[in-house]
């Protein structure tokens, strides 16, 4: 395997990217841009993986860690401030990998945000392509764990009338006073219900950007997955989306649809 680590600069500090060749002769490229907190490895290794299986598809793939997550100095300040990293990211890739002509992107989660609100501010190059993996649309950045006692929800909606009826059903109420609901999860669902009422303000900043954008986007999104359901309510219908049943923000119960879309982008 051609795997290669690459370091460059930005803004003063110095990020560690990947590069995954395997003798990938390929004029397009794939570079992964990670949600979240996530090294670039992503969760239990399946970025790492699926680079892994497009080099020897015949794509090369970048991935990297942006300022302070992983690998890379500095500090994080959040997806919304990843335009540089991004910029960063695209040039060390076409600078490693000068058979590369075009570029394809791919994030997922505030990743995907990232994508869309940076690809045509401040890069020079922006990529050629966007695949855009379970957007985040909800305004608070900061990523709530999954709330065990709210079932997958299709719309905000939907996740209002949830806590609705959980609130006027009294056994809930006893089952609150014995302890057997966690205050936590049952404070997170709250907020998350409660922002979902009204319009999202980093869904229309996103659907601003992605209009100056001139390449091809995908959006990928799981059905089962409550970022997703909570975008496609913010955003609405888009001919874009590509959507599998599946339940896994990180599409790991779908590697292999996931590697056949990024694959055919690509191609």
């Amino acid at each position: 395997m051609n795997r290669q680590v690459v370091t460059f600069p930005c803004a003063g500090e110095t990020l560690l990217g990947t590069l995954d060749m395997d003798g990938a002769s390929g004029a397009t490229g794939l570079l992964i841009v990670s949600g979240g907190n996530e090294i670039r490895a992503g969760t239990w290794g399946g970025q790492a993986r699926l680079s892994h299986q497009m080099a020897e598809a015949g794509v090369p793939v970048f991935r990297y860690d942006r300022r302070g997550v992983g690998d890379s100095t500095g500090a994080n300040h959040g997806f919304d401030a990843s335009g540089p990293d991004i910029a960063a990211a695209l040039a060390a890739f076409r600078s490693a990998a000068p058979h590369v002509k075009r570029v394809v992107a791919f994030g997922n989660c505030d990743a995907a945000s990232a994508l869309i609100l940076h690809a045509t501010s401040g890069i020079a190059s922006p990529p050629d392509a966007l695949v855009l993996g379970n957007p985040w649309t909800i305004d608070d950045e900061g990523q709530d764990d999954d709330v065990a006692d709210a079932p997958p929800v299709h719309s905000a909606a939907a996740l209002r009338r949830h806590y609705a009826r959980r609130l006027a059903d009294p056994r809930q109420w006893l089952r609150l006073l014995g302890g057997k609901v966690g205050l936590g999860g049952l404070a997170r669902g709250l907020r998350t219900a409660a922002s979902a009422q009204a319009p999202s303000t980093l869904a229309e900043r996103m659907r601003s950007a992605l209009a100056a954008y001139a390449g091809p986007v995908t959006f990928l999104v799981a059905e089962g997955d409550r970022t997703a359901q909570l975008f496609r309510s913010h955003w609405g219908a888009d001919a874009r989306i590509v959507a599998h049943p599946g339940a896994s923000h990180s599409f790991s119960d779908a590697r292999e649809w996931l590697f056949e879309q990024l694959l055919g982008a690509c191609r």
